[in-house]
């Protein structure tokens, strides 16, 4: 059994099966697809909510210095870029990374990886279908028509939020409220998020809280999608048109109100701000993968495919590179982190007319993007369906679509349903995890078949160099550079210091009783009337202490330690990802010694497993559990029923 769970495909049947259809799979999927539509389909992946969205986060966290984090992740996508590129003109059919990893290392990873990719695409469209959702909404709260009496089309907020947020919302507010924080003050998220819990209709106590906008688009796309390869190559193509030319717009009217002053200092929050960020900015990438999923609808694949991820990656790095400086020189880069950078920064300086344009084209971006993922995952079904791994249905395609029908119908469902209900961040961060999860296993997929001479090769390869000499100096390297540049913060991992909670985690985590024990607390700090002042902000004193100042009132309180401070393994916890990389690394530069690894794919799995290690803890543990359900699913359905166990006729 162990032997079959690793049974692998070979290259040679996969095309073989291609060429005929996947003979009892019936009609073949319309090859439509030059090297531009497959550049224009990176980029509608690519430019998105990243720029859109997840931009203004990422640029209060690090400053302007953002921008090397988006030329970091750049390069670590163009590693897997190569990567994916050498296998999808190698292997030029549908199913991306899992189709790779059958090829590689056999049935149980491929299951594995493409389990993960159907993670990858249905969470990555919930956050697009949010994000979406959030423009639309701000969209028609702006529309002004005098003559019809229209003063902004407002929503209700309960139908324009999910219910995690929401409620997190509500919780965060009343915790807020009697830490002495009037509501006025509360930061605009949390009180539109507890005005929608609050006004939401109710059912036996359950309040009825769903993102219906974000619901909306995701059938009109499904919709699109299930018609046909070529409606959604034109979709994408004039939507791709229109956020390139607002987005040049931007990049023209912005860079005449750019004050240098607002770039100093350039990394204010050092290099832990600029990674702080790392989720978001990688998350404006993963869309590049999905070209690979179109393979068969390619005309010339094994030419098309490499080009056309290349050209996606250079164009948006350049782009968000050119946002990033012109938003932070334009305002502050504290004042970013909203959900809208770039309309706020041009409503910021009075250019009303811009921020609409720019909300429209936000609206038409982020549907691009949608259309990408939608059109990708179902592909990955199929694949898998085809292999005998889902049921046979999902690998039907429509005799006058030409698309796989049945498996875009469910697929609707699955981002469809949780969009109604599932947080933002939490989905980016699930959707990023096991998106570098993939192309850690395609980079290292290149280099197990690198020296194999019994498969046949595309027309493009990954340049070889040998990293036998230079990974082990890039190890060497960065280790005493952390304990020279950086070594207090080596010092305190490995010795696992305790850690000060941040004001707002403390605060929050307080009972009433607790509460006004830290207010006397401060009040005695202030050397004031010792009667408790029921008014005072505690978490903005606490926010406006010097970080030594903090940490000595921190010391003095009488809360117990465990809401103080954070020690042991609640703290360790948090370190086990790097710890993982540290020894992941320590083998790879072993291996590189003595099987001289091609030095670009090695690059490629060690810079993507470094940003998945950035994710911290809680995401490991919500991809694990998502993993453990998928080796269900395949112990009781797909290893009996792959087309590998038939044809050998093994019996279990």
């Amino acid at each position: 059994m162990f032997e079959n769970l690793f049974r692998k495909k070979s290259i040679t049947k996969i095309l073989e099966d291609a060429e005929k259809g996947y003979g009892d799979h019936g009609a073949s999927l319309n090859k439509t697809l030059g090297v531009r539509d497959l550049t224009a389909f990176g980029i509608a992946a690519i430019i998105g909510a990243g720029i859109f969205s997840t931009i203004g986060k990422a640029s209060a966290d690090g400053g302007p210095a953002v921008i090397f984090l988006f030329i970091f992740t750049a390069i670590a996508c163009s590693f897997a870029a190569f990567a994916y590129a050498e296998f999808a003109s190698m292997v030029p059919v549908s199913g991306s990374a899992y189709t790779y990893s059958y090829v590689a290392f056999g049935e149980l990873v491929a299951w594995i990886i493409g389990w993960s990719l159907i993670m990858e695409y249905a969470i990555g469209n919930i956050t697009v279908a949010i994000s979406w959702s959030d423009y639309f909404t701000g969209l028609l709260s702006s529309i002004r028509i005098p003559a019809l009496g229209i003063n902004g089309i407002n929503l209700p907020d309960w139908m324009t939020m999910d219910y995690l947020t929401a409620f997190n919302g509500h919780n965060h507010a009343e915790a807020m409220l009697n830490a002495g924080k009037s509501f006025a003050n509360l930061d605009d998220a949390t009180r539109i998020a507890n005005n929608a819990w609050a006004t939401a209709p109710t059912i036996g106590g359950f309040h009825i809280v769903a993102d219906l906008p974000a619901l909306g688009i995701i059938i009109l796309i499904t919709w699109l999608v299930y018609r046909g390869m070529k409606e959604s190559k034109n979709a994408s193509n004039a939507m791709v048109i229109v956020k390139l030319a607002v987005i040049l717009l931007v990049l023209s009217v912005g860079v005449f109100y750019v004050d240098t002053e607002n770039w100093n200092p350039f990394a204010p929050n050092g290099v832990s701000g600029i990674l702080k960020g790392v989720s978001a900015v990688f998350f404006a990438y993963i869309g590049f993968d999905a070209i690979s999923t179109t393979a068969e609808e390619c005309k010339n694949p094994q030419r098309d495919l490499p080009r056309g991820m290349m050209w996606a990656i250079i164009i948006c790095t350049v782009l968000y590179v050119a946002i990033a400086l012109v938003l932070t020189g334009i305002v502050k880069y504290d004042l970013l982190a909203v959900g809208d950078p770039l309309a706020f920064v041009f409503d910021h300086i009075n250019l009303k007319l811009m921020s609409g344009i720019i909300a429209v084209s936000a609206v038409f971006a982020m549907a691009s993007v949608l259309l990408v993922f939608q059109m990708g995952q179902p592909r990955i079904w199929m694949s898998m369906s085809r292999d005998g791994l889902l049921p046979k249905r999902f690998s039907k395609i429509h005799p006058v679509y030409k698309t796989p029908s049945f498996a875009t119908i469910v697929v609707g469902f699955v981002v469809a349903v949780p969009s109604l209900f599932m947080n933002l961040t939490i989905v980016t961060d699930l959707c990023s995890i096991g998106t570098l999860f993939a192309f850690v296993l395609v980079c290292a997929g290149v280099l197990v078949l690198q020296n194999k001479t019994d498969i046949p090769r595309g027309k493009f390869k990954t340049p070889y160099v040998n990293s036998k000499y230079i990974i082990p100096v890039i190890f060497i390297g960065a280790i005493i550079s952390g304990f020279i540049f950086f070594k207090a913060e080596m010092t305190s991992f490995i010795t696992n210091e305790t850690k000060v909670h941040e004001p707002i985690s403390f605060i929050t985590s307080l009972d009433k009783t607790e509460l006004n024990s830290v207010k006397e607390e401060i009040i005695a700090a202030q050397k004031v009337s010792n009667v408790i002042d029921k008014n005072i902000d505690a978490e903005a004193y606490l926010n406006g202490l010097s970080t030594e100042q903090y940490k000595s009132f921190m010391e003095k309180s009488t809360v117990s330690a465990d809401k103080k401070f954070e020690s042991g393994w609640a703290l360790f916890k948090h370190k086990i990802p790097m710890w993982i990389f540290f020894f992941i690394c320590v083998a790879i530069t072993y291996f590189c010694i003595t099987h001289n690894l091609s030095l670009i794919p090695v690059l490629g799995l060690l810079s993507c497993l470094y940003m998945m290690c950035e994710l911290g803890i809680s995401n490991w543990i919500g991809f694990g559990i998502w993993l453990v359900i998928g080796l269900v699913v395949y112990f009781l359905y797909g290893f009996h029923h792959s087309k590998l166990n038939v044809k050998n006729q093994v019996v279990v």
